[in-house]
Formats: structure tokens, sequence, C-alpha cells
């Protein structure tokens, strides 16, 4: 149900729209606490991906426990760690490609699922989780040398105060930069109670210190003196590549821009590998 309403996009009048927003208008007001349990389930289930992949040569697994619980990681090569995170609904799957290029290059890629995520542990994804479970991550890390992270992976990144990230590079594929913009008008879209999304919203910012109208990665970025790059598809239908453009205006971002990869495919192609190497060019000059 989650990857419905954070996916769909819907256009004009839509008939079941107005009905799950009759329905859960009407749940809220007559049982407020089942339905913000229902809200829960309905709103923060990620869809654990069973796409199969094929996994590179010398992948290791090893579960890490954090704050949020066990996390699976996956690690590949051997030197200076770059740490890769996804989206929603995705899984460390989607960086085999990536892992096995960063490999090569003389890196060690290390991969994880967020929680409810992959083979991590969790029931609920949120972002203030994905961001504890990431600062977990690299507390158990000497140091790092960058960062690669994907769609909503982006904003987790961005959102992170740990300070090994302070000067380091990233590597943001697809990222959503505008997202408490993305996320209301992608609820509100759906028809789903308002209301009712925000009491769970106000449950999980109580929780983690975490308001929502505090997160801004497009201000997170814009504030960061380490060298970024963006890569994006002008077509993305799912993170808005206007603000990624209006990232570029940054001197310390570079926008690498594709044509026709989608927010998916983008993961497998050459010009991510293109993006990661001018990361570690920019690092060795």
């Amino acid at each position: 149900m989650s990857s419905k309403i954070y996916f769909k996009k819907s256009r004009g009048f839509d008939l079941r729209r107005r009905l799950i927003n009759l329905t859960t208008r009407l749940h809220h007001r007559i049982a407020p606490n089942h339905a913000r349990s229902v809200a829960r389930k309905v709103l923060l289930t990620p869809v654990r991906s069973k796409k199969a992949a094929a996994e590179p040569a010398g992948l290791t697994r090893k579960p890490i426990a954090t704050s949020e619980g066990m996390m699976m990681t996956y690690s590949l090569g051997e030197g200076p760690t770059w740490v890769l995170g996804h989206g929603w609904s995705g899984s460390s799957r989607q960086f085999y490609t990536l892992m096995e290029h960063i490999a090569a290059s003389g890196f060690k890629a290390l991969a994880f699922d967020n929680p409810a995520h992959g083979e991590s542990e969790g029931q609920f994804g949120h972002l203030p989780g994905f961001v504890a479970a990431f600062d977990s991550i690299l507390e158990q890390q000497n140091c790092i040398a960058g960062v690669v992270a994907h769609s909503m992976g982006g904003a987790m990144v961005l959102e992170s105060r740990h300070p090994l990230l302070q000067d380091k590079p990233v590597l943001l594929v697809a990222p959503v930069l505008n997202y408490t913009e993305n996320l209301i008008s992608t609820v509100e879209r759906s028809g789903y109670s308002m209301k009712l999304f925000h009491d769970v919203v106000e449950d999980i910012a109580e929780q983690y210190h975490s308001p929502l109208d505090s997160i801004n990665p497009l201000n997170r970025l814009n504030g960061r003196q380490a060298k970024a790059v963006i890569v994006h598809d002008k077509y993305d239908r799912f993170a808005s590549y206007a603000h990624s453009e209006l990232a570029s205006t940054n001197q310390n971002v570079t926008l690498i821009t594709t044509e026709g990869l989608g927010h998916g495919r983008i993961l497998q192609s050459d010009q991510l590998k293109s993006g990661f190497d001018m990361l570690i060019t920019e690092q060795k000059g």
C-alpha cells in the first residue's frame, strides 16, 4: 500500500482517492487510536524488494547492531571506505554494479539495507529512522572516503550531522532534495487523511527529535563545503530534477544529466560510474 501512496501519480478526479479520503477521515474521527495504528502500517511499511540480482564475487554480508535494530551490511573490495545508502523500498542489491566499480578503483564499498528494507530488521521505515541507522553504521567506522546515496537515501545523508561526513564528498543519485514538499504532496494526492498523516509524523518527530518542517536536504547541501556530484535523469518521475538543477548553481555541486534512465535504471549507468570517478579524481588532486 505504501508504495502506491508514494509512487502513484494521479491526475484529475480519482474516485478511489476520494473514497480513501472519506474512509480515513471517518476512521480517525470514530477510533483515533486504531486509525493511527493502521496509518503507521499503511504509511510507513515499505515494499521489501524481492528482485533477484547476481552477487559480485567476494561480496561479504555482515549484520551490524544499530539503534534501529540489526542492519545487514554488504562489503566489497579493500581500501578507504565509501558508504552506500538506498532509498524507499530499495535495497543494497541496487548498488552491486557500482560496488564492483568502486572496488575495482581501489576502495571498499560498504552498503547497508535500511530499517524494514532488504535483509535488515524493522517493520516501519521513515527518514528519521534512516538517519539513525546510517549514523550507527558510521559510528562503527574509523573513517570514510565518501558516501553514495539514492533517492530518499540522499535526504538521509544530507540530514545526518555525523562528524565523519563533514569534509567528505557525496555522490547523490536521483536525490529527493525537496523531501518535505514531495512527501506532503504525494500523500495529499493519494487522498489519505492529512490530519491522520500529521498525527503519525508528529509521533515520529517527538520520538526522534526531528520535526518535519526542520527537514530540508537542499539547504543542507547548499551549506556543505565538500564536493558533491548529482547524477539525475531529466525526466525522473519520482524525484525532482529541477531541484537538482537548482543545487548545481552551488560551486561545490556538479550535475550530470541523463535521459531515458528514469529513477531506477540510472543506478546501473555509466554516467553514475563517471560521477564517482570525478569525485575520486578530485580527491587525488
